[in-house]
């Protein structure tokens, strides 16, 4: 019983329950699905990935995960991907969100996955099962006319455009140079390509067609961009936007002539995009930053489903080790003291803190220093906190490219 409901929580059984399930979660969002998203949803969704809250028959809250997995610093870790995550209105407030959270996260941890992603949709709700701030990215709402680059040395390299059939051979390959160095980018499967990055389908409101540029050095792919443009004329001139869906290099210059090439598309007055890669260089290598209206987004959230799976698949930036103290009540499993790179120890420890907040701290996308001056962490041996920071450091911050 729920909040006066008998309200059953399982996973779907069959591609009709998964349609009906995806039905719910777009109602809960106030939208109405096409049939070509229902058609996506179906090549990309494993059937029993997709969770229900069912009462007397009827969905009235939904829960899924897609089967990713996730660069971590050293490695590569299973992480599903949190989706589909709503209650209908009529129901919402009475625990069932609860209990969709507690059956997925016992279901990823009966399947052996050591972590899970999502994106919130409000930033109020994840903390309290367990889910931390750790890849924050840009979000970009520039002006195109002031855009410059400090010291320019002039193009180098060429681009071109591409379709979706050049764009599936050649963007790939340049996406998993990039993936094995950064903390917090996913798998990509084949249909993933096809039905997500490459969808060529209608896009927000006011846009028009996903076009494709890849960007090459010596004949060689090293970078490429997806992007709309939202078309707007007022008496007589354009003032529309290029939107930036995704943008990435595998070397500095590679990632520098992607956006010149962006800022330079003609008929457009804007260059915006909620997703630019912290680690681009975009903000300081231009000469009027505050043009580039850049703000700080929240990112990927993670969850640490196994604590010591996730520590000892991870790789440290010295040869230090601390012992930390982990308070999970959503989890308790993971409740316990870990040695980094080593596991779970009887000792006292020199650091504690919830499993959320060392989630955020686990991919090296928030400081512990931040985690300490935000009353989020427990010094318990003198030194600890700056310790914990060097070994959790890495040399580029986390990045997921894309909302999933």
């Amino acid at each position: 019983m729920l909040g006066g409901m008998s309200v059953e929580v399982r996973s779907c059984t069959s591609e009709e329950e998964l349609v009906e399930a995806f039905r719910t979660v777009e109602v809960a969002f106030g939208e109405e699905p096409s049939e070509a998203d229902i058609e996506r949803s179906k090549k990309t969704m494993p059937v029993d990935r997709a969770l229900v809250a069912v009462e007397d028959g009827r969905f009235v809250g939904v829960a899924a995960a897609w089967p990713f997995s996730m660069t971590v610093p050293g490695g590569e870790l299973p992480c599903p991907g949190v989706t589909w995550v709503g209650v209908l209105p009529t129901h919402r407030r009475r625990g069932v969100l609860t209990a969709m959270m507690r059956f997925q996260l016992d279901d990823i941890h009966a399947r052996g996955e050591p972590l899970a992603a999502l994106w919130a949709s409000e930033s109020l709700i994840y903390g309290r099962f367990g889910y931390g701030i750790a890849a924050p990215v840009h979000e970009l709402d520039a002006v195109k006319s002031r855009f410059a680059f400090r010291d320019d040395p002039g193009p180098v390299g060429s681009l071109r455009m591409v379709t979706r059939e050049e764009a599936a051979e050649l963007v790939p390959p340049v996406y998993e140079r990039i993936r094995a160095q950064r903390g917090g980018m996913l798998s990509r499967s084949t249909t993933w390509w096809w039905e997500s990055r490459l969808y060529v389908g209608p896009g927000p409101p006011g846009t028009g067609q996903r076009f494709f540029v890849v960007y090459e050095q010596d004949g060689e792919p090293e970078g490429y961009a997806f992007y709309r443009l939202r078309n707007k004329w007022e008496n007589g001139t354009p003032q529309g936007s290029v939107m930036v869906v995704e943008a990435l290099g595998a070397t500095p210059t590679a990632t520098r002539e992607l956006w010149r090439f962006l800022f330079g598309i003609d008929l457009t007055e804007r260059v915006e995009s909620n997703i630019v890669d912290p680690a681009s260089g975009l903000w300081l290598g231009v000469a009027d930053p505050r043009r580039l209206g850049i703000k700080l987004g929240d990112g990927v959230w993670l969850r640490l489903v196994d604590v010591e799976a996730a520590l000892a698949a991870r790789s440290w930036a010295s040869d230090d080790s601390l012992v930390l103290e982990v308070r999970d009540a959503f989890c308790p499993w993971n409740e316990g003291r870990y040695r980094t790179g080593e596991g779970r120890v009887d000792a006292e420890p020199d650091l504690v803190l919830s499993a959320a907040d060392l989630a955020s701290a686990y991919l090296g996308g928030v400081d512990v220093f931040a985690l300490a001056a935000a009353g989020r962490v427990e010094e318990r041996t003198s030194g600890a906190v700056a310790r914990a920071d060097a070994l959790f450091r890495t040399s580029l911050p986390p990045f997921c490219p894309e909302v999933f």
